[in-house]
């Protein structure tokens, strides 16, 4: 396992009777992008505000880069870049000048030659002297996500980074979480409601509900635990029904259409299923298990609700 760049142990933040953020512990490694996902009101956003430091915990401790973050603050903060919410900006000036003064601003010397590669890295080069006042709500998005990136941080957190995004944005900004993971190896916290989204870029994540975490691990294995749809595609569907309704496998079956049989089953059901089909002269031409992380995530909430 990597080094961890985020650790969080017992951590707890309570709003008078309200249990915000209740007893989580979670790890970030070194180049992960991590899904961090919970409903409204799980503690996301509280969470993210105390690894920022705009609010204190009651208790527990927060280490990032393998630094206590209340003794290193500073030290810490100066390597870490974030999108919290909507960002805002000075309208009246141009986005080239907003960067300009917010890098004066960070505590880092920003070279000019800086603030162009952001701008182009967001797509917003051919608009560097356009007034954001001008800019739409998801050009504003790129504009606060071009500032986090500014003093070249080790760790970026963002938070809805996507929003107000077209589809065509979504894909560019989500291309972007992946070129900065695999191409300059920065480790990202990714909260975001879009789980489509998150399912194409993390590669680990944490589900938190009501405060307390529910579930954390690699995406995949935790997508493909348990019991998944199974969708069958045959050459010869009145003789697989025939066959299959006769068998133990008619139990497993959860719906069918012309040539495509779903079944649910578990990972490891999968191979003796494909073997009954073979032996039983059945022209298999696809078996493709499928979990969506919306599925996964409802299950999970649903059930710590």
């Amino acid at each position: 396992m990597s080094e961890a760049v985020i650790e969080i142990k017992n951590l707890n933040k309570h709003f008078k009777d309200i249990k915000a953020v209740n007893d989580l512990s979670f790890n970030v490694y070194k180049g992960d992008v991590f899904g961090f996902l919970g409903p409204n009101g799980a503690g996301k956003s509280t969470t993210i505000r105390m690894l920022l430091t705009l609010i204190s915990p009651d208790s527990g401790s927060i280490k990032i880069f393998g630094k206590d973050l209340v003794k290193h603050r500073l030290e810490i903060l100066r390597n870490t870049g974030a999108i919290i919410e909507k960002p805002d900006f000075y309208g009246y000036l141009t986005a080239y000048k907003n960067l300009e003064i917010l890098g004066s601003i960070s505590g880092h010397e920003i070279p000019k030659r800086r603030i162009m590669e952001v701008l182009e890295l967001v797509g917003l080069e051919k608009r560097f002297k356009s007034k954001v006042k001008t800019f739409s709500h998801g050009m504003k998005q790129r504009l606060g996500l071009a500032q986090s990136l500014l003093h070249n941080p080790e760790l970026i957190i963002l938070d809805e980074p996507t929003t107000g995004l077209d589809p065509q944005g979504m894909k560019e900004i989500r291309d972007l979480i992946l070129m900065l993971s695999k191409e300059q190896h920065k480790t990202i916290l990714l909260s975001s409601h879009l789980l489509n989204e998150v399912e194409i870029t993390a590669n680990r994540m944490i589900i938190i509900n009501k405060g307390n975490a529910k579930v954390e691990g690699d995406v995949r294995e935790l997508l493909f635990a348990g019991k998944l749809n199974v969708k069958v595609d045959v050459g010869n569907p009145e003789d697989f029904n025939r066959i299959v309704t006769e068998s133990r496998w008619g139990s497993f079956l959860d719906s069918k259409s012309n040539s495509t049989f779903i079944f649910n089953l578990e990972t490891k059901e999968i191979p003796e299923l494909n073997r009954f089909m073979v032996s039983n002269n059945i022209e298999v031409l696809s078996i493709v298990p499928t979990r969506s992380l919306e599925e996964y995530f409802l299950s999970i909430t649903e059930k710590g609700a």
